[in-house]
């Protein structure tokens, strides 16, 4: 892959263009929840766009859509165009319908993460991922979300929203995503290459875990900042593993 044209035409969109859509898209309607929370106001964390800045998003992020548009189509064809129409269905209905705010819709928007998937097969004429990677992508998504929530709980109620997280309590939610990972952890284990995959996870549950018997009611700043620092080093370091050893590949 790393002589394909259309290889690196798709990680430079998912590394910023995509990344630009999704998250600009959305901090346009968090400014007040933003304003709010300690750990916003950073390109690390989420950016806190200004009165005029939010003027200019939408169209920056179109403009550097609408290349990307056009390489596609020509690499891949029109297929790319419903690729996009589903891109922007996924970000409207979870900025603009409102998503972001409902319990449980919140969570399952979250599947929108699979058109990654898709985006990569179609554009490098690969087969798609196996069913089972593509369940554990999306329920993976779907808890990361729910981990999110956690972490700006307080946030959260202050600006008056109703995610899952608030609507459940936090107790609950912490259950849930232990529920989570062991579910994943299942799943790695019963299909995928090796045990890596489903020892992560199970890992992960082990420590939420013991945080639900003897953590803090509320996570502090620090700790959130140090975690999600923590969590995309983990991503970067493990993401030549994962290619290299293939371990979303069905254990056959």
């Amino acid at each position: 892959m790393f002589s394909s044209v259309a290889f690196w035409v798709g990680a430079v969109y998912v590394c910023f263009p995509l990344g630009l859509l999704a998250y600009g898209w959305n901090d346009l309607g968090d400014t007040e929840t933003d304003r709010i929370n300690p750990r916003k106001d950073s390109w690390i964390f989420g950016a806190l766009p200004d009165e005029a800045m939010k003027r200019r998003l939408p169209w920056i992020i179109a403009a550097v859509q609408i290349p990307f548009v056009a390489v596609f189509a020509y690499l891949a064809g029109a297929k790319m165009l419903v690729w996009f129409a589903m891109l922007i269905a996924t970000n409207f209905s979870y900025n603009s319908l409102g998503f972001k705010r409902l319990p449980i819709l919140d969570l399952l928007n979250q599947i929108g993460y699979l058109l990654v998937f898709v985006l990569a097969s179609w554009l490098c004429g690969v087969p798609q991922l196996n069913a089972p990677a593509m369940i554990f992508g999306a329920i993976f998504a779907m808890q990361s979300h729910l981990f999110g929530q956690l972490m700006d709980f307080d946030e959260d109620v202050l600006a008056g929203r109703k995610s899952t997280a608030i609507t459940i309590g936090f107790v609950p939610a912490k259950v849930l995503l232990i529920a989570i990972m062991l579910s994943l952890a299942g799943i790695a284990y019963l299909n995928f290459r090796g045990l890596f995959v489903s020892v992560f996870m199970v890992g992960g549950a082990a420590f939420f875990s013991l945080d639900l018997c003897f953590g803090p009611r509320r996570y502090s700043v620090w700790f959130v900042t140090a975690f999600f620092l923590l969590w995309n080093l983990v991503v970067v370091a493990s993401m030549h593993f994962v290619w290299k050893y293939g371990m979303f590949l069905l254990d056959t």
